[in-house]
């Protein structure tokens, strides 16, 4: 399974350019997915810069064909006009799909810092090593407050699913909205961190769970061990990293680990703000 995480600015390029169809040519150009985890997509959101209110789920996902789109928004608010501004992440996938969960993160208020509401998106895959859970998310970026709360909203949806795992369906739920569908314990959770990988955020996520649960693996740590993460963010100029370094992670649990075969980004593309991450299990 071959999976690609990007952080697409809303398809504004370094050029400040909206161009969902840049984003779809860079894709291919890197390889054939099985998997696309995005961050940062726009439906009707004209007050992004750039921006003409594309509905950036409908476009990227009429340019890949044969794949289920599943959108998860953070951000969802009247558009002054009658209708709705929809921004969150989106997973894009040609493989089987069972159940799907879109799990807002929490927000706590905090009067000294801009912040946005977060959201988590989770979907059951069926792949040739068997189902897991892909998750992708988009962290905030000012307040570490905020991240490590949301950190722990992530570790507590992960210990949940992997207690569901276990759990036999009774016979009172079979059919219906109380059907128990799969939901393994092997999971892969991307996207932008927004905290570079010297954080304490990242220790967060790798620390140990209690009992059986498998804990999560830094992808690039597993193949690249004792090595800098390679910058994600920073390449090319932007205004909120001083230096590069590296927001965008794959975090594998300890099943997949032994799996791991590839860990690529690439940093040529100047389609967004942050470069393509992907990874490849054997």
């Amino acid at each position: 399974m071959k999976l690609l995480s990007w952080n697409i600015q809303w398809g504004r390029g370094m050029d400040g350019r909206v161009d969902p169809a840049r984003i779809l040519r860079t894709i291919r150009q890197l390889g054939d997915f099985d998997v696309i985890c995005l961050q940062e997509v726009a439906v009707n959101f004209p007050g992004l810069p750039g921006s003409r209110g594309e509905d950036q789920v409908a476009e990227l996902g009429a340019g890949l064909p044969g794949y289920t789109a599943i959108y998860g928004a953070a951000t969802d608010i009247p558009d002054g006009r009658g209708g709705r501004s929809r921004f969150g992440n989106a997973i894009f996938t040609r493989l089987p799909v069972g159940q799907v969960w879109r799990h807002l993160l929490p927000w706590p208020a905090e009067a000294d810092q801009p912040s946005m509401q977060r959201v988590l998106v989770e979907a059951v895959v069926e792949t040739d090593i068997g189902p897991l859970r892909v998750m992708t998310t988009h962290l905030e970026y000012y307040s570490q407050r905020q991240r490590e709360i949301q950190i722990d909203a992530i570790r507590r949806l992960h210990a949940e699913a992997c207690a569901m795992s276990a759990r036999v369906p009774l016979i009172e739920e079979q059919g219906g909205s109380f059907e128990v569908f799969p939901r393994p314990a092997q999971a892969l959770l991307c996207g932008d961190m927004n905290f570079p990988a010297s954080a304490p955020e990242r220790a967060q996520i790798l620390a140990p769970f209690s009992g059986d649960d498998p804990g999560f693996r830094d992808a690039w740590a597993l193949l690249h061990p004792g090595e800098l993460h390679a910058p994600t963010v920073g390449i090319h100029p932007v205004d909120f990293v001083k230096q590069p370094e590296c927001f965008d992670f794959v975090f594998v649990t300890a099943g997949l680990a032994g799996r791991l075969k590839t860990h690529g980004i690439d940093a040529v593309t100047e389609a967004s703000d942050h470069q393509p991450v992907w990874v490849e299990l054997a």
